[in-house]
Order: structure tokens, then C-alpha cells, then sequence
């Protein structure tokens, strides 16, 4: 029973919550990764979020079986190690080749060479309590480097005044569960649990602050890009039209019948009393011709 703190049932209950927001935070990019899928593309997005949280996860799981009394810790980072696995795997499918290039390169730093050393290191030179302590601040580290992976996300919503590539869902998952998991490191009194939450949770806040200000501005964008293609399609029709002005004879092809008979006659030259005129001279010898029945006698 103690393997589940019922002793103390706010502790249960607190990691309980924490597995189950994280699991939450876990599946918060999946709309990101569908996009993928569907554009066939990794477009803007980047993968250094994922194998950073993967090696997160890691460390927390070589944590969690040093320490007693962390099944808690180990169910929530099972799961994550499963998911970021499977979020690398699409994202290295659908890369480019220079972005396929850097993420493997840091996945194959991070969550082999790095965690070998960290893992052979700790074993060989620390043993018992000691090995908790400097694995847990291990993973303090690495669980601040976690929260503050989306920065450079911060930082291309403030450059480009767009948070297209910073979804909300994602912000307030892990501003949630940074609450959550502090509450649960507190009640717990394990500083390894409760510290890096702090900084999860101010990041976290600061994310859905940048989404309040800017979420506004892809639908500015789009409706910039609609005028200009109006604008286009404006001025596309007004040069066709002075194109076809200075063509010969199109003329008659663009103006209506009665602006056509008239631009006819004003071009030639010839009024209508002219026409008249001439009318009259062609019917007038009709007219003159006299009957010669007098002649035959």
C-alpha cells in the first residue's frame, strides 16, 4: 500500500492527476503532426522539442527505479518515451533531408552517447543515496532544458507576429501540468519533482499570453493576401483592356453595336447628312425617266 502513498492520499491523488494532464500534454501535438501527414511536410515545424522531451523521459525513468515509491513517475514516463518515439519517427519520415540530417544527430547525442555517459557514470561512481541525488538533479536539469526547448517557438511568434507553428492546446497542457506535477513534487517533499515545474509553468503562462496577442494575426495575414490577389486580378483586367485599345479592329470586338456604328462612321469620316445626300442621289434617276411611247408612233 505504501508503493502508492495511501497513507498520504494527496500525494496519490496529485501524481494520479500528473500522470493523467501529462498523458494530455503527450497527445497535445498530434493536430501538429496530422498537419505533417497531410502536407507531407515537416513545413516550419521543428523536432527539437520531441528528442529533448524523449531524453527527458529517459533520465526520469532511470530516476524513478533508483528512487522508492516512484511508480507514479514511472507509469507517466513510460507512456511519454513511447509517444516522443513515435512523434521522431514521423517527423524523421517527412523531413527534409538537411532537417533529417540535424535531428539525428541530436537524437543519437542526446539519447545514446549522452545518456550512456550519464547512465555508466552514475553506476560506476556513485552508489545508494548518492546515485538518487545526483540522477535527480540530473534530471532537474534536463527537465528545465524541456521547458525551455519552446523558446525558440517564443521567439519566432514575437519575429514573425504568428503563432501558427505554436499551438494553444500544447501551451496549456504543460502550464497545467507543471502545476499539477509541483504540487505533487511539494506534497511529496522531492525538490527533483517540485523545481523544474516552476519554470514549466512561467513559461508555460508565457506562451498563452503570445497567443492572446498574436492570435490574431494569421487572420490579418490571409486578409492582406486576399487584397493583394484582388489587386492582381484588378490590374491583370486593366492591362488586357489597354492591350486590347491598342490592337487594330479589336475594338469592334470589345464595344457594343451601337458604339461600334458610330465609332465606324466618326473614323471614315462621313456624316450622317451625307448619307442622306447619298441616298437621294442613288433613287433620284429612278425618278427622271420619262415614258418614250411617243417616239414608236
Amino acid at each position: 500500500m505504501a508503493l502508492f502513498h495511501i497513507h498520504n492520499p494527496w500525494v496519490f491523488t496529485a501524481g494520479i492527476l500528473g500522470n493523467i494532464v501529462s498523458i494530455m500534454v503527450y497527445f497535445a501535438p498530434v493536430p501538429t503532426f496530422i498537419q505533417i501527414y497531410k502536407r507531407k511536410s515537416t513545413m516550419e515545424f521543428q523536432s527539437l522539442p520531441y528528442t529533448v522531451a524523449l531524453f527527458s523521459a529517459m533520465l526520469w525513468m532511470y530516476y524513478a527505479f533508483l528512487k522508492k515509491n516512484a511508480v507514479l513517475l514511472i507509469s507517466v514516463n513510460s507512456v511519454g518515451i513511447v509517444i516522443e518515439t513515435i512523434y521522431i519517427s514521423i517527423f524523421l519520415f517527412y523531413a527534409s533531408k538537411q532537417a533529417r540530417k540535424e535531428t539525428l544527430k541530436i537524437l543519437v547525442f542526446l539519447n545514446f552517447v549522452l545518456f550512456a555517459v550519464i547512465f555508466a557514470g552514475t553506476t560506476l561512481w556513485f552508489e545508494g543515496h548518492h546515485r538518487v541525488i545526483v540522477v535527480g538533479w540530473i534530471c532537474v536539469t534536463f527537465s528545465i532544458s524541456v521547458f525551455a526547448a519552446p523558446l525558440n517557438i517564443v521567439f519566432q511568434v514575437v519575429r514573425t507576429r504568428s503563432v501558427e507553428f505554436m499551438p494553444l492546446s500544447l501551451s496549456f497542457f504543460l502550464t497545467l501540468s507543471a502545476t499539477v506535477w509541483f504540487a505533487y513534487g511539494l506534497l511529496l517533499q522531492d525538490p527533483c519533482v517540485a523545481l523544474p515545474n516552476v519554470l514549466g509553468f512561467i513559461l508555460g503562462v508565457l506562451q498563452m499570453i503570445l497567443y492572446a496577442i498574436y492570435k490574431n494575426s494569421n487572420g490579418n495575414k490571409e486578409e492582406a493576401k486576399l487584397t493583394d490577389e484582388k489587386k492582381q486580378v484588378a490590374e491583370v483586367h486593366i492591362n488586357i483592356i489597354d492591350i486590347v485599345k491598342k490592337v487594330p479592329g479589336a475594338v469592334d470586338q470589345v464595344y457594343p453595336l451601337d458604339s461600334q456604328t458610330s465609332s465606324c462612321s466618326s473614323s471614315n469620316g462621313v456624316s450622317s447628312d451625307d448619307d442622306e445626300h447619298k441616298d437621294a442621289d442613288e433613287t433620284k434617276p429612278t425618278q427622271d425617266i420619262a415614258p418614250v411611247s411617243g417616239e414608236e408612233k
